[in-house]
């Protein structure tokens, strides 16, 4: 795999690394005995170069001929170069390759060995909807679609302006070009629109039990709205709202994150979802970027704001990155920059094997060796640590968190926002006739003594439902609106309304 199975040779298998199609087909039956559903990730953007599509394609076999982007390039001083100043962030150089077979350029917005597929082609179009199709008889229950952002690109190949900024002079860097020619095209919102619309048939058709769709974007809210679809035409289920991740630091303040959330809000379509992410396994880990300190009042945040909290694996027990030398570096973004640079670009660390418990690879695996070394602090953060009821943990204050969502108040109700000051983060939410739910974070390093009045919508009395790790008060601690909360640095608690 030259990108972690995101360079797919067979669109319908399952890489031998991973196991069979036998084991896939146990897997999705023993799941739906436990009421859990599996998504499938769907790789829309590119195959693999070793995949028979492109093989047949370089070899102008039809139908396959124009499955990929290809070009003659262009003659500069009696030289061929490429058509254009299009790059690559994980090649670090042109997005276009010379095929010496072919005699043509093909396009590739993640590596070589990733050659974009041609959209602009009906039977491409169909090829990935028939994929879709093969899956959702599998048993999925749905897609997260990768990289949707750079699906279609420009038909006349044009350049792209160059932002002009002193502080990104490397001409394959992401800030050195405005990608307007290759990035969320508007047929990219529609082929969304359609790959929906394939699944709406196919449930309509079979047990008409909804499939989801999940797209990556980590474009701007105003244009990721886009992916909802329209009033008349549904897109995904949700874009990924990634903007906690690049947008908050471990110096941000209560009034940063109420700005993203607000911001969020205030673009999302009438009737459409909201979702909130922390991390994902393209940045380094919550722990790590926030401070483990955080992980309990952030992962209150996500799942007491309205619509779908997404966890990466690990935030739930506060895992941080492993350290990942270069000798044991598998990530080809980082390869591709070389030894001096690696740790600019590498995703290895927030890739580490899951923490289970404290025994040889936290219990990940029985093999000498992990694909990447588990991380160093397996001992102290692991699953079975977190589940001995005797003492708080990370992973206790998630499954409560997960317990408090069945609540018709974080289901449907209304979200209200509060800053009190630079530390401390109110979220409220409420529905008539049920009861309030009010979480109280301190995202701060500071003592914050906090006047609950001062919190309009709270209620005359609330019991404590869920609080994070060493906080001074525990579960079933009832206070009123006229009490004093003292709040150590970083703790944070969810209260219930309180009728007795």
């Amino acid at each position: 795999m030259a990108d972690h199975g995101y360079d797919i040779s067979d669109f319908r298998a399952i890489d031998p690394l991973f196991g069979t199609m036998n084991d896939f087909d146990k897997l999705i039956r023993e799941a739906n005995g436990l009421d859990i559903k599996i998504i499938m990730d769907f790789v829309p953007n590119h195959s693999s170069d070793e995949h028979e599509w492109f093989e047949k394609s370089v070899k102008r076999i039809d139908p396959y001929t124009d499955y990929y982007v290809w070009h003659d390039g262009k003659i500069v001083n009696g030289t061929r170069q490429p058509p254009n100043n299009w790059t690559s962030e994980m090649a670090h150089s042109s997005a276009w390759e010379w095929h010496s077979e072919r005699k043509q350029y093909y396009y590739h917005q993640f590596t070589v060995k990733q050659p974009d597929l041609n959209y602009r082609n009906p039977k491409v179009v169909q090829e990935m909807k028939d994929i879709l199709i093969f899956w959702m008889k599998k048993g999925v229950a749905g897609f997260r679609v990768d990289a949707i952002s750079p699906l279609f690109e420009d038909e006349q190949l044009r350049d792209e302006p160059v932002t002009n900024k002193p502080d990104c002079p490397v001409p394959s860097d992401k800030c050195y070009k405005y990608p307007i020619y290759t990035r969320n095209l508007p047929e990219t919102f529609d082929m969304v629109v359609q790959w929906r619309d394939v699944l709406k048939e196919y449930a309509a058709k079979t047990d008409n039990v909804s499939k989801v769709m999940m797209v990556e974007s980590y474009e701007s809210p105003p244009l990721v709205m886009k992916y909802y679809g329209n009033s008349t035409h549904d897109g995904a289920c949700f874009p990924f709202n990634f903007q906690f991740i690049p947008n908050v630091t471990i110096d941000s303040n209560a009034h940063e994150y109420k700005a993203l959330i607000d911001k969020w809000m205030d673009n999302l379509p009438e009737g459409r979802v909201a979702n909130w992410v922390l991390g994902n396994h393209d940045r380094h880990r919550v722990g790590t970027r926030l401070g483990p300190e955080r992980i309990d009042s952030l992962n209150m945040l996500i799942m007491t704001l309205p619509g779908v909290g997404v966890t990466y694996q690990g935030e739930e027990i506060g895992m941080e990155d492993g350290f990942v030398s270069w000798e044991d570096t598998q990530d080809p973004n980082a390869l591709n920059a070389g030894e001096e640079l690696y740790l600019n670009y590498t995703r290895d660390p927030e890739r580490t094997p899951f923490h289970w418990d404290g025994t040889k690879n936290a219990g990940f695996s029985t093999a000498n060796k992990t694909w990447l070394p588990v991380s160093e602090k397996y001992k102290e953060t692991n699953v079975k640590l977190q589940s001995n009821g005797s003492i708080e943990s990370h992973l206790e204050v998630y499954r409560q968190l997960i317990q408090l969502r069945v609540e018709s108040s974080l289901k449907f109700g209304e979200l209200e926002t509060l800053v009190l000051n630079d530390n401390v983060l109110i979220v409220v939410r409420i529905l008539k006739e049920n009861k309030t739910i009010v979480s109280i974070l301190n995202l701060g390093k500071n003592l914050e003594n906090i006047k609950l009045n001062d919190i309009k919508s709270f209620p005359s009395k609330a019991i404590l439902q869920i609080n994070s790790v060493g906080a001074n008060y525990k579960t079933g601690y009832v206070v009123t609106r006229d009490s004093v909360l003292p709040l150590k640095p970083y703790e944070g608690y969810v209260f219930l309304e309180f009728n007795n």
